[in-house]
């Protein structure tokens, strides 16, 4: 195990992270860009103290 060191204090780390598979993010440009498109042409309802709001 590897000793940690946090204001002078060393501690042994209880959690191993070796066994978590990794993960590789990937973006998706045109994805992206129709979920954005899709989400600014939905109109949202939208209360506020009994006032309605569309955005």
């Amino acid at each position: 195990m590897t000793t940690l060191l946090y204001r002078g204090h060393q501690y042994q780390q209880i959690n191993a992270t070796e066994g978590k598979p990794a993960v590789q993010l990937v973006y998706r440009r045109n994805v992206y860009q129709a979920r954005q498109s899709d989400a600014h042409r939905t109109p949202v309802q939208l209360t506020y103290r009994g006032v309605r709001y569309t955005r």
